[in-house]
């Protein structure tokens, strides 16, 4: 065989073994891609889970107070430890993404609003499970403060919290904004409602048990608000949007 002819097969070979080996190497960097993308949507929805635990606690420990219902806070002060469970997981989770392949810089931003909000949503379980302890300690006392609007504070912040987490699953800016400008409503009711427990407890001593305790559910309604305003900003922060 000519020399010419020889470099020429052998050449056409080699170039036939690199677009081979090319295959499989991009083969194999996409099947790892999208275990990657399936790992981090898994995660992302862990999320979502934690947040739809994190709304029914408050809601329900706000009802607990309202209804005298005292087996409703009981059942939230028990369910605290799954949304401490699935918070540790999800950010074992985010560590193994960061840890397992570098990620651009879309997916970091994912990664670090998840690992800021998991915070913020264990901190809102933690808020209902004060909020139900202080339910059960006043189901059985007959006279309450009336002028406390306890039920129209609940409602916000828990409403707040709801908002939070559509905005963060629908990634939309403009419900997030909504979410921090609501903060100023809960704060608004927060001193309203201070105020008209002061009025009731100096004017009637014997509601002072009772005043005291529904002032520590009015500290933890009002930093709901703080949190979920925090998710909101979070996922600006995530989309680009801050």
């Amino acid at each position: 065989m000519d020399s010419c002819v020889a470099t020429s097969v052998e050449r056409g070979r080699h170039a036939v073994l690199v677009l081979y080996f090319t295959g499989i190497v991009n083969s194999e960097e996409s099947i790892v891609r999208t275990a990657y993308h399936e790992a981090l949507e898994s995660t992302r929805l862990d999320v979502v889970r934690l947040g739809a635990l994190a709304g029914d606690a408050i809601r329900i420990s706000v009802e607990a107070l309202e209804r005298r219902d005292p087996a409703a806070g009981a059942r939230v002060v028990a369910g605290d430890d799954a949304i401490d469970e699935l918070r540790r997981r999800i950010e074992a989770a985010c560590i193994e993404l960061i840890w397992r392949q570098q990620p651009v810089a879309g997916e970091l931003r994912a990664i670090a609003a998840m690992l800021e909000i998991v915070t913020d949503l264990e901190r809102i379980g933690d808020y209902a499970v004060d909020i139900a302890k202080n339910a059960i300690k006043l189901s059985d006392v007959p006279l309450r403060p009336a002028r406390v609007e306890i039920d129209r504070i609940g409602g916000t912040a828990h409403a707040m919290v709801l908002d939070a987490m559509r905005a963060y699953t629908e990634q939309d800016p403009q419900l997030a904004e909504m979410v921090i400008e609501s903060d100023d409503e809960v704060d608004k009711l927060y001193k309203r409602g201070v105020k008209a427990l002061q009025e009731e407890m100096q004017a009637d001593p014997a509601l002072v048990r009772a005043g005291t305790r529904m002032l520590f559910v009015l500290a933890s309604l009002e930093r709901v608000g703080d949190r979920a305003q925090n998710v909101a900003w979070h996922t600006k922060e995530m989309i680009g949007a801050a």
